[in-house]
């Protein structure tokens, strides 16, 4: 325990879609179980009310604002105001993120834009902000959420996700190398197929026509350890990687996945 004491960490995305271990909602969790200061961002505060109520639970500290993390001012004022609050950035977490189904003829061009937008340029931007904070107080973490749709196919067209998911894991080596020498780490972790709550709230309807259990069915026959991770399984890997254990660990990935992206076939 203790991991994280004294640090603090914006987690971009600390919300959820639903009840359950969302990816962000589970980073907030196990960071504030881990002594860190959390300062939460989403668009939606509906849906960080249970992050703040479970990080509450294991006596955590937590200011949750709410953001448009594709709107250059918004995360800048996000960024000013952890700092004014905390003092400092230690860890940011971009964990922002939605799939929308389709390769480049089925896919609206708009979608796309849209993709791109929420999935990388909120990388781009939170990074842009944070990391003169963290030169300034000499170091920090930062830990960029993809997907294994940036490395293979993953059973379905989504040509806009794939590509945005791609880039933020060359965003992530690219910005890792340049900064290295500021002692700013910058490192993306990689989920697969995880049972979070976005399986039945948005992604039955667009691959399985509703049927949950089929879709269920479906991603678990990817996986060889033949059952899906969920939210906590992201949010242990991103622990290691904003902790001082990762000290030497920078411009790489850890892929969660249940072995699903090295199977052939």
């Amino acid at each position: 325990m203790n991991r994280l004491e004294g640090k603090v960490a914006i987690i971009m995305g600390a919300g959820c879609i639903g009840p359950g271990w969302g990816n962000g909602r589970a980073v907030a969790y196990r960071f504030a179980q881990e002594g860190a200061k959390i300062y939460a961002v989403d668009r939606n505060m509906d849906a960080m009310k249970e992050t703040i109520e479970r990080v509450r639970e294991v006596g955590g500290e937590v200011h949750a604002v709410t953001c448009d993390v594709t709107k250059s001012d918004e995360v800048a004022s996000v960024v000013a105001g952890c700092v004014a609050t905390y003092g400092r950035v230690d860890v940011l977490v971009n964990n922002v993120g939605g799939s929308a189904a389709g390769g480049p003829v089925a896919l609206d061009e708009d979608k796309w834009d849209m993709q791109i937008n929420t999935n990388l340029k909120s990388v781009f931007l939170a990074c842009k902000y944070v990391i003169p904070v963290m030169e300034m107080q000499g170091g920090g973490s930062i830990i960029n959420t993809a997907s294994t749709s940036g490395i293979r196919w993953t059973g379905a067209a989504q040509v806009g996700y794939a590509a945005s998911k791609a880039g933020v894991i060359q965003l992530s080596k690219v910005v890792a190398v340049e900064y290295a020498a500021k002692n700013i780490r910058v490192n993306t972790v990689v989920p697969g197929q995880l049972h979070t709550p976005m399986v039945e709230a948005r992604l039955a309807g667009q691959r399985a026509g509703g049927d949950i259990e089929k879709l269920l069915a479906q991603r678990v026959a990817r996986i060889p350890m033949g059952f899906m991770g969920d939210g906590m399984d992201t949010a242990n890997a991103a622990l290691y990687l904003a902790s001082d254990e990762a000290r030497f660990v920078t411009g790489t990935e850890i892929v969660v996945d249940g072995g699903m992206s090295v199977r052939c076939g």
